[in-house]
């Protein structure tokens, strides 16, 4: 290696370094004060926070590779083994949340579209009411901007924060006892399932499907845990690990971003969560008519995040868990599929756009 190429290779790998450092020091912070999906969302604002302030920050291919594989192993391992057979209860509600889907991501989509003329990759994955980590995986590999919709969906997530939740504030609220968690997955389970899941994300980007790295990891990780080839859970270590790396590939992203395109993204975050909130109202409403179920349940149920504040909410109350968690849990599973499939659209929209 010459000696240019060398002293060039010694700089990234200190950019690299200076880039995690800043995403791990941002996420501890977020998880200390309490931020919503702290690690996540801590790292991706503190490197995004440098980006704008223009410390020199990189994230090598081969990492950003990794990332992509292993945003798709956590996808995977955390769909609950027993998703498809929860299809078959509550069939109203559960109809009511897969149009609730349709509706928030069709109106906040069209929403941000036309009001604030974002491009159709940008406004609609800023629309997609949860799957945080996956959404901002499939925008890290150029699909709308990352910038814009890591704002929207932090505004997303704080306004939710707020909006669900606060009533918890005035509750007697006693923490249940949670059964314990199953040992992780070990070192060789993980290394084994990391592998076979690059594999297919390798088939993926072969076949030129778009994000393809981490869709076709997240495909080959949620097709294993179905068909009961594991069980485990991930290492937290690793959950956070995988967390404090998309915040940093995020971040990296905000390399050049103006302040007026963060206020027009943060506008939009709060307009579009409005939107969400009147949707999930409405729909509750709908289905506290078909059903003898407290609308306020429903409504916990329906909730489009936040689910933290969801549980309180339920144990205070003395609403049915089970049903609230269920719903929640089909939300995330319907969401693995919708997100990669609208994606696939898009790309396949600008393609066209761009033959003419």
């Amino acid at each position: 290696m010459s000696a240019p190429a060398s002293l060039s290779a010694a700089r990234s790998g200190v950019f690299t370094l200076g880039t995690l450092l800043i995403a791990i020091l941002g996420g501890v912070s977020a998880e200390l004060i309490g931020f919503p999906a702290g690690w996540l969302m801590g790292s991706a604002i503190s490197v995004s926070i440098a980006a704008i302030l223009k410390f020199p920050l990189t994230v090598p291919d081969w990492l950003r590779d990794l990332i992509f594989v292993f945003i798709g192993v956590s996808i995977g391992a955390s769909v609950a083994p027993n998703s498809l057979e929860l299809l078959g209860q509550w069939p109203v509600s559960l109809a009511a949340l897969a149009l609730e889907l349709i509706i928030i991501v069709l109106v906040t989509g069209w929403l941000l579209t036309k009001l604030f003329k974002l491009d159709a990759g940008t406004a609609y994955l800023s629309s997609f009411p949860g799957h945080l980590s996956f959404v901002l995986g499939i925008a890290a590999t150029g699909i709308g901007n990352a910038r814009q919709i890591v704002i929207i969906q932090v505004m997303r997530v704080l306004f939710l924060t707020i909006a669900v939740p606060i009533g918890a504030m005035f509750l007697p609220v006693q923490a249940p006892d949670l059964p314990a968690a199953g040992d992780p997955l070990s070192i060789a389970q993980i290394l084994l399932l990391a592998l076979c899941c690059a594999l297919v994300g390798l088939v993926f980007v072969k076949l030129k499907i778009p994000a393809g790295m981490v869709l076709g990891a997240m495909a080959a990780a949620t097709i294993a845990k179905l068909g009961g080839a594991y069980s485990q859970p991930l290492p937290d270590q690793l959950v956070v690990t995988i967390f404090i790396l998309t915040g940093a590939l995020i971040g990296s992203r905000f390399i050049g971003i103006t302040w007026l395109e963060f206020k027009a993204a943060a506008l939009g975050g709060v307009i579009a969560t409005a939107v969400m909130l009147v949707i999930v109202t409405a729909m509750a409403y709908g289905v506290a008519q078909l059903v003898d179920i407290p609308m306020a349940q429903i409504w916990l149920a329906l909730s489009p995040g936040a689910l933290e504040g969801v549980g309180a909410l339920a144990i205070a109350m003395g609403y049915d868990t089970a049903f609230i968690a269920a719903h929640h849990v089909i939300r995330l599973l319907l969401l693995s599929f919708a997100i990669p499939t609208v994606a696939l659209f898009i790309r396949r929209l600008e393609a066209k756009e761009k033959g003419h």
